[in-house]
């Protein structure tokens, strides 16, 4: 059975307690289990304090068989961030803006050069999504149509389709790590976590959007006050995770809250902002195809 594990950030010491606290011992320097494994849901570079010490534990998990992982966007955004741009002549997929160098600076700052490239050529190893038949795992949004588009080897190819706004992939592949969105009507905007003013909104994509507006189908921890209702090409565009699909694990969306909550019956999201004052949280799971609110595990 598995453990799946939400968005880390560099949270290497939340990581290790976590670890111990379901039950993982440190044989021969990794993390394992007599039977069982982790699944970790990516993310696990930028923003927190151990960013090296959490790609040391996580790495060797996954690579002797004790884990498994999906890439995270800010995986994704990294190998963008390190991946000449084949267009632009000393330039990279990912720019190197401000924003853009500011998001990613404590992974430059804590993580040397030589070891950053291999942990960019492992990064590449990661799959967009897992599905393991009576259980799914993906970075941000299950979406089938999508996900058809993704498969298939991350070389520098894939990552130009992906990461440029032009590429045959790009809006498949941020659907799948970064989910949904929609643009608020006219004169609505929101700051987000990092006080960024959005005109965008994440959704509550495996949720039916008969009936909503854009503040009750969006999935944000901040209130955006919108009662108008979904525009028809949002509602057209919507694909609803039905209620009787495997349960499906996603991270991503920086939930806050005194403690988990589930989505749906079979939605869990397991990214509780441990970055930002929240907690690292995993869920444990035995096969039940209802999810259940006691299965879940936290570490403050």
């Amino acid at each position: 059975m598995y453990d799946l594990i939400g968005d880390i950030h560099g949270h290497a010491e939340e990581l290790e307690q976590m670890l111990l606290k379901l039950g993982y011992t440190k044989t021969s320097g990794i993390y394992q289990h007599p039977n069982r494994q982790v699944i970790f849901l990516g993310d696990f570079i930028d923003r927190g304090p151990q960013i090296k010490a959490v790609l040391e534990l996580v790495r060797p998990m996954v690579e002797k068989g004790f884990a498994k992982s999906v890439m995270g966007n800010h995986e994704l955004n990294a190998l963008a961030f390190h991946t000449a741009d084949p267009s632009k002549q000393g330039e990279f997929l990912r720019p190197h803006s401000d924003k853009n160098i500011h998001q990613h600076s404590e992974t430059l700052r804590q993580v040397d050069e030589r070891t950053l490239r291999s942990h960019l050529q492992w990064f590449r190893t990661l799959p967009l999504f897992l599905d393991l038949g009576d259980l799914r795992v993906v970075h941000a949004c299950w979406d089938k149509a999508e996900m058809q588009k993704t498969t298939g080897q991350v070389d520098d190819q894939f990552l130009a389709s992906a990461c440029k706004q032009d590429g045959e992939l790009f809006d498949a592949v941020e659907t799948v790590l970064k989910g949904k969105e929609a643009e608020l009507p006219e004169g609505n905007q929101f700051k987000d976590k990092d006080g960024h003013p959005r005109t965008k909104t994440r959704l509550r994509w495996y949720k039916d959007p008969s009936g909503q507006t854009y503040g009750s189908y969006a999935l944000a921890t901040y209130s955006i006050d919108c009662d108008i209702p979904l525009s028809e090409e949002v509602v057209k565009a919507s694909s609803p995770y039905e209620t009787n699909e495997p349960p499906v694990f996603i991270g991503h969306y920086w939930l806050s809250g005194d403690r988990p909550k589930l989505l749906a019956d079979n939605v869990a999201c397991l990214d509780w902002s441990v970055a930002r004052g929240g907690f690292l949280c995993a869920y444990r799971w035995d096969g039940e195809q209802k999810l259940s609110t006691e299965k879940f595990v936290v570490v403050s």
